[in-house]
């Protein structure tokens, strides 16, 4: 279909899935990233898919990107001007992990998390809306997470970003739609990526955790790929739908928290015991770690 997409955090994960799937729609793709060597091998891989499969490897490129950077932004807004005359679809994808107790979080690491994780977001929204109000279309894509709708015990700092990039989306689409501007929110659970190489915590037992669960080891049933869930936010843009849940489990239980919210806070409480219990988190009787994982 020729669209011009642009995503964030496209040197691995999601975000890498995301610009395959784009690439193989037919799409012109730019892959943005902080890291310039990963970003860059990643266009070159997927360029050679391209060549291989008969495509044009042009139509996919890279430019460094640190959704922090204000002035990278207007430049990546340039790019597409200059390069694309516009732009079709922005994908928010790139974000970061935390994990650990409220009392144990330092401040220094929720500034972190809301830089990238939400004002990252916020940033890519009010460098692109502008472009998408002149040109009466565009879609934005922002990538929250289960998280952002559940709000799971000792993720504190990672909730809360969620759920700002889910209201953030929510507040969109209540005032841009009627400008021909469409939103997606994707809230996924877990699926495996390499979330957890950044993530930082107060208590090494939560690294574990979160390395488990990324990697689908805690969780039974089926599993999604990061390749499965970019070609459900692919289906979710052409039907124009805004909240994208691509997971059951996630679908059911948040209509168990809608339908029943008194039960659910009281499962959810209840299974971060289990979950602390499991991997030796104490938070009345031990004393926790003082060191970041990365």
């Amino acid at each position: 279909m020729d669209r011009r997409i642009l995503i964030t955090g496209a040197a691995s994960g999601l975000g890498r899935a995301l610009a395959r799937a784009a690439a193989d729609d037919g799409a012109r793709v730019l892959l943005t990233d902080r890291d310039p060597a990963a970003g860059e091998l990643a266009r070159l891989e997927l360029a050679e898919r391209l060549r291989e499969r008969g495509g044009n490897p042009d139509r996919v490129a890279f430019l460094a990107l640190d959704v922090r950077d204000d002035a990278a932004w207007d430049a990546a807004r340039e790019w597409c001007a200059q390069h694309w005359g516009g732009l079709d679809v922005l994908v928010n994808n790139a974000g970061v992990a935390a994990a650990g107790p409220i009392s144990d979080i330092p401040m220094a690491d929720w500034d972190w998390i809301l830089d990238i994780n939400l004002k990252g977001v916020i940033r890519g929204v009010r460098t692109f809306v502008p472009m998408f109000e002149a040109q009466g279309a565009g879609h934005v894509v922002n990538i929250a997470s289960l998280a952002g709708l559940m709000n799971l015990g000792n993720m504190a700092s990672y909730n809360v970003t969620k759920a700002g990039v889910i209201s953030l989306s929510e507040t969109m689409r209540c005032e841009l739609e009627p400008l021909g501007i469409r939103t997606t929110v994707v809230c996924p659970s877990f699926f495996a990526t390499n979330l957890a190489d950044t993530m930082r915590t107060t208590d090494p037992a939560f690294e574990v955790m979160a390395r488990q669960a990324i990697a689908g080891e805690l969780f039974p049933g089926p599993k999604l790929t990061a390749d499965d869930v970019a070609r459900k936010v692919l289906r979710a843009v052409d039907r124009r739908k805004f909240l994208l849940l691509p997971h059951v489990e996630t679908r059911l239980l948040y209509a168990f928290k809608r339908l029943a919210p008194t039960p659910f806070a009281k499962g959810l409480a209840a299974a971060n015991q289990l979950v602390q219990k499991r991997f030796g988190t104490n938070p009345a009787g031990r004393p926790r770690a003082t060191g970041r994982m990365r």
